[in-house]
């Protein structure tokens, strides 16, 4: 079964805290192992100096994680982060950011994506992240 946008909007807004929620996180794209995720840009997630903070980004792709490794399974089930290791490369102002996930390994226990996090508009990413997440159910 292929997940569709909204039936991964449909996981967001089941099985995420409402402070996740308070992101405004939108699903833009899903597939075999990828999904992509909006994260609208707001003021109120910005730091000091008016950059988007690293933390709403962290939080963005960890979330994103979750929707990619639904798509690759075809359902949510329930799962955990292991790790995530985020390097930022530039900052984000006044832009959306596109979270871009690839599953690149589906076990059955255990999952391993990479995140690109990219400012709508530009062509090189401002963070990307590796995550590794255990399979519960």
């Amino acid at each position: 079964m292929t997940l569709t946008p909204a039936d991964a909007d449909k996981i967001l807004s089941d099985n995420f805290a409402p402070w996740v929620l308070a992101l405004g996180l939108t699903v833009e794209e899903t597939g075999e192992r990828h999904a992509v995720l909006r994260l609208p840009w707001s003021d109120s997630l910005a730091r000091d100096g008016g950059g988007l903070s690293g933390q709403a980004l962290m939080a963005a792709a960890d979330t994103a994680t979750v929707i990619a490794i639904s798509a690759a399974r075809g359902a949510y089930g329930p799962m955990t982060t292991v790790q995530q290791s985020t390097s930022f490369q530039r900052p984000v102002v006044a832009a959306d950011v596109l979270i871009d996930v690839r599953v690149t390994k589906l076990g059955k226990r255990m999952a391993f994506a990479d995140v690109a996090m990219t400012p709508e508009g530009a062509v090189e990413p401002a963070a990307k992240a590796s995550t590794v997440y255990a399979l519960l159910g």
